[in-house]
């Protein structure tokens, strides 16, 4: 976890029970996590972490049980006294039949947390929920039938009976008011972070960066792109922009690397403007690790995300740590992220996304700027933070009078 704590959150409340808090640990334990895996990931080992100080007074009387469907990863905090991973199954239907089954068995738990949309009906004890976003409403035609009836249904009981709800963005936050008509107050945003050991500003090494441009087949110049192959990452845009940017003459030595795991009706994405894969000016690469990742923003000439929709956009903070100056839509929640630290482009408009390509590229005052500007955006996430927000509102759930 990024040692990148700025700012304080206020104490925890006192409180002389013990408690016990359980999580529903799936999303976490999950390989090339991306998103929803993210945040599930860090916010656990940031709770460790906390957990683990033996300075933090206040978390002492508090044990955590980790309900999995599946061993836990070999990357996921270790046991320990005040930390078990309780596994069962059966695995299919796992968060509607196992889990409450579970539960209700054996009422463990003070109180029940999912990072994620979704809690177990039939819960004792209260739950706390995390949103990542709600694209689902604004975009249900890119979501196959089986998600979509989850998303509508879980995430609509799981918001009734959620004590409180945990977000990503402030945007997202005034989605969840105004689509499920929730009291402001139950909702409380946790801004995600980044791992500052890792995505920073350095010199690559000459070695690094011949490794890094065979391993992904690009050159001297390419403009990258960091997300999951889906309809409302606008790629299908981005490939028309682009495609104009190298017929211009100025950019022809440009590539466009398309880094991110295979998504919802990503063939129709991939084969659009197919001959530029086959002449090797775009380039998709599934999955990448967390050290490539940071070696590729590190020399992209820029970071491009012209999503329709996002709840937030972790790469966005991550090329901004590494000094890559970003292309943004200038919808949903990325002005939030981005503030003033990043070049907006209308994402409907292919000729906006081209011009602010080439804008970034061109003009060296605006670039350095944006990249400066960019240090300092980075300064206000941080997944400790984040993490002690969470710990500070469980503890609000568990100790309130019944």
């Amino acid at each position: 976890m990024g040692k990148n704590s700025r700012g304080n959150v206020k104490s925890l409340p006192k409180h002389t029970m013990t408690i016990k808090i359980g999580i529903d640990g799936n999303e976490a334990n999950t390989k090339k996590r991306v998103g929803i895996g993210q945040y599930a990931f860090h916010t656990i080992t940031s709770l460790y972490a906390l957990r683990k100080k033996e300075k933090n007074t206040s978390y002492r009387d508090v044990s955590f049980e980790i309900y999995l469907k599946d061993k836990p990863l070999s990357d996921l905090p270790t046991s320990a006294p005040w930390w078990k991973y309780k596994v069962f199954g059966p695995s299919k239907m796992w968060t509607q039949f196992a889990l409450p089954f579970h539960l209700t068995l054996f009422r463990s738990s003070n109180i029940f947390f999912s990072p994620s949309h979704y809690a177990p009906r039939f819960l004792r004890e209260p739950s706390v929920i995390s949103i990542m976003d709600l694209s689902f409403f604004h975009f249900p035609e890119l979501f196959n039938k089986k998600d979509l009836y989850q998303l509508e249904n879980w995430t609509s009981y799981s918001v009734k009976n959620a004590s409180k709800i945990f977000t990503i963005s402030q945007f997202s936050k005034e989605e969840i008011i105004k689509y499920y008509q929730v009291n402001p107050d139950s909702i409380v945003v946790t801004y995600p972070g980044f791992d500052d050991n890792l995505y920073k500003k350095r010199e690559v090494l000459k070695k690094e960066k011949e490794a890094v441009k065979k391993k992904f087949c690009v050159g001297e110049n390419f403009i990258l792109f960091v997300g999951t192959i889906q309809p409302r990452k606008n790629i299908v845009k981005l490939l028309d922009a682009f495609e104009r940017i190298i017929n211009s003459g100025q950019f022809d030595n440009f590539q466009l690397l398309l880094v991110g795991k295979k998504g919802w009706m990503y063939e129709g994405i991939l084969t659009h403007k197919k001959y530029l894969m086959e002449e090797k000016k775009v380039i998709f690469t599934d999955f990448a690790e967390d050290e490539d990742l940071s070696l590729l923003y590190n020399l992209a000439s820029c970071f491009i995300l012209p999503s329709l929709y996002e709840g937030f956009g972790i790469p966005v903070i991550e090329s901004l740590a590494c000094g890559c100056p970003a292309v943004l839509s200038n919808v949903s929640s990325l002005p939030e992220i981005a503030g003033d630290a990043a070049c907006f482009i209308d994402p409907t408009d292919s000729t906006s996304i081209e011009e602010g390509i080439k804008k970034v590229l061109t003009d060296a005052l605006y670039r350095k700027n944006l990249i400066q500007k960019g240090f300092e955006q980075i300064k206000k996430f941080s997944w400790d933070l984040g993490g002690e927000q969470t710990f500070k509102t469980l503890i609000e759930v568990a100790t309130q009078p019944k």
